[in-house]
């Protein structure tokens, strides 16, 4: 797998053989989408996986990337990723911007409401047919961590049926790939 497009286009990936990664034409696509309001935006990545998507977005320009993920062995993946692109910091914290987070992602957003974080683009694929994507979205409908402007955007499969609106959120695009789609959400 290889980062498409920004600093580091055509750099290798690594992902971990029990997940399922967003496929490079996805994220091609949502980049093609995203382009104009990624630079300096805060972007937080749940179900992280591989880290392929935050990765792109650090590619393109984000200010700050936050990874979550609850598996440990992802985790690693992601920190490898990220060292092999330079990434990591070593001792002199170079990059306070990026962050990879061993935790459940209902449990951070939780957290980030209480402290008041906002971000400006979230991008979530949690595993298929487990309706992880719609009760995501109820959660994030339900606590503040969206700046005005913000998106959101989920990675799902075909057959995951996600509402039009949840709460104060409201569906405006969808795009397939194949059995995946990408729906985006943003603040009514």
């Amino acid at each position: 797998m290889r980062v498409n497009s920004g600093l580091f286009k055509s750099r290798i990936i690594n992902y971990p053989k029990h997940i399922r990664p967003t496929a490079d034409k996805v994220r091609k696509g949502l980049f093609d989408v995203l382009r104009a309001k990624i630079v300096d935006s805060h972007f937080l990545e749940l179900f992280a996986g591989s880290g392929a998507v935050g990765i792109e977005a650090l590619s393109n320009g984000v200010n700050e990337v936050f990874f979550v993920e609850k598996d440990r062995q992802c985790c690693k993946i992601i920190e490898k990723n990220l060292s092999q692109l330079g990434l990591v910091p070593k001792e002199d914290d170079t990059y306070k911007n990026i962050f990879i987070l061993a935790m459940d992602a209902f449990r951070i957003i939780d957290i980030f409401s209480r402290k008041n974080r906002k971000f400006d683009i979230i991008f979530l694929d949690p595993p298929y047919y487990k309706d992880l994507a719609k009760k995501t979205l109820q959660k994030l409908a339900a606590c503040d961590i969206l700046s005005p402007h913000a998106l959101i955007v989920v990675e799902h499969s075909r057959r995951d049926c996600l509402d039009e609106s949840i709460f104060n959120l409201t569906s405006f695009k969808q795009k397939r790939y194949g059995d995946t789609v990408l729906s985006f959400y943003k603040k009514m």
